[in-house]
This record gives structure tokens, C-alpha cells and sequence, in this order.
């Protein structure tokens, strides 16, 4: 329970823990949860950030909550127990606003370029990230770049360009590039270093690590092949091998 002022804040068991709103398409559930996992791979060893995927953010008692595809939040603990977190209640993460919020633009448009973008800056959210598989596929959203990538200065964003896209704070850049997730080739966000070298993905690492060790053991049946060959030159010489 928190007390602020003579007054008791509610609890998230005690507020919705989403907005009811089904996702339309499947990228807004596998964008935000690729991301999510990279960060397990990438962060395993951190315990000072959490990422939510479709779930709900209070940062006023008084006004309803937002519900962003994803959200990055840094200087919280990454686990809260064994329930973990129902929704993300600023009066009860020591009003640590989310560094980055994430949305996905869906078949039914929800005014990701327009009442959320003002939402999430009169909030105070750091990073606004736009990710839109329909941009320059319809008229809508012919001027619209697949990744827009938003940043809070002077209290008004800021759309910084580039791709992928260094984001200092956080210590990652974000980006798009084709590739194959779930058995599925297409487009998909992904974290990078600051050289902008993407990193795997799990699945990648593994395929990554077996052509290697498939790399060496190649090598070295061929440098098998190459030696008995010599060998038996040498005997058809009339030379043993050993004696050399």
C-alpha cells in the first residue's frame, strides 16, 4: 500500500491489468516479445530493468491507463517475486517512467502518429518508437518510414532518423531488418551495438555456433583426407611415413 499526501494509492490488483483491446494482428504480440527475448540473452546477467509486453502503465491514479505493444524500463528491479508484475504503477516503481514505450501500428489505426505520440510526451517518456509494416503500402501511410523513432527534448519530440538507431540512454540502438523469426521471413526490430552490429537472436546463436563447430570439423576431415593421401604416396615410394 502507498500513502501519498493523507491519500491511498490503489494497488495494481486493485486497477485493470490491460485496456480489453485484442490485438489485431500477430506482429504486435511477436515484435515486442522478439525484443524481449534478445534483452533476456543480451541482459541475462542484469537485474535493474524490465520490459512489458501489452500491459497496462499507471502514472496517474486519477487517469486511465495507457497500454503500450512493449515498454522498456531501466533502474527497477527486473523480477518482483513470484506473482511478478500484474500492471506497471509508477507510485510503486519509485515513479520510474518507462525510458522507451513501443507501438505497432495495426490494421485499425489507433492514432500512433497523432494521441499517442501526445500522450507519451506529455508523460515524459523518453523514446517513442513507431514500428508500422504498412508504411509506403498505403496511401495512409505513404510518407511514413517502417521505424520512426521518436526522442523527448524541451519537453516536445524529435524525430531522429537513421537505421538502426543509437539510443545513448539505454545503451542499445533499435532497428528493422529482414530476417527469419518463427519460421518467418520478413521484417522484424531488433537490438544493436553501437557499431550498429544487430545482436542474434537465441535461435541464431545456436545455428551460428553449429555451422562453426560443422566450419572445424570440415577442416579437419579434410586435412585427414590430405594427410593419408600423403602417406600413401610415401609407401607407393617405397618410404614409411614413420621414418620422416
Amino acid at each position: 500500500m502507498v500513502i501519498i499526501s493523507g491519500q491511498r494509492l490503489p494497488t495494481a490488483e486493485e486497477l485493470p491489468h490491460s485496456d480489453d483491446t485484442p490485438v489485431d494482428n500477430e506482429l504486435q504480440n511477436h515484435i515486442p516479445n522478439l525484443l524481449l527475448n534478445i534483452l533476456l540473452s543480451i541482459w541475462g546477467d542484469r537485474q535493474d530493468w524490465f520490459f512489458g509486453v501489452d500491459m497496462a502503465v499507471y502514472y496517474d491514479p486519477n487517469k486511465p491507463q495507457i497500454v503500450p505493444d512493449g515498454f522498456l524500463a531501466m533502474g527497477v528491479p527486473r523480477n518482483t517475486g513470484d506473482r511478478g508484475r500484474l500492471s506497471y504503477l509508477l507510485w510503486q516503481e519509485q515513479y520510474v517512467l518507462p525510458k522507451l514505450v513501443l507501438e505497432v501500428v495495426s490494421e485499425k489505426y489507433n492514432g500512433e502518429y497523432e494521441k499517442k505520440l501526445e500522450d507519451y510526451q506529455s508523460i515524459g517518456v523518453l523514446y517513442y518508437v513507431i514500428y508500422n509494416p504498412l508504411a509506403g503500402k498505403q496511401s495512409r501511410y505513404k510518407q511514413r518510414q517502417p521505424l520512426e523513432v521518436y526522442q523527448l527534448v524541451n519537453q516536445k519530440y524529435q524525430l531522429l532518423t537513421g537505421n538502426p538507431v543509437w539510443l545513448p540512454e539505454i545503451g542499445l540502438a533499435i532497428g528493422y531488418e529482414n530476417a527469419d523469426h518463427a519460421n518467418w521471413e520478413r521484417e522484424w526490430l531488433f537490438w544493436y551495438d553501437e557499431t550498429g552490429q544487430r545482436y542474434l537472436t537465441d535461435r541464431e546463436k545456436i545455428a551460428a555456433a553449429e555451422s562453426t563447430i560443422l566450419a572445424m570439423w570440415e577442416a579437419n576431415e579434410q586435412e585427414r583426407q590430405a594427410k593419408e593421401k600423403l602417406e600413401n604416396y610415401l609407401r607407393s615410394m617405397g618410404i614409411n611415413p614413420d621414418d620422416i
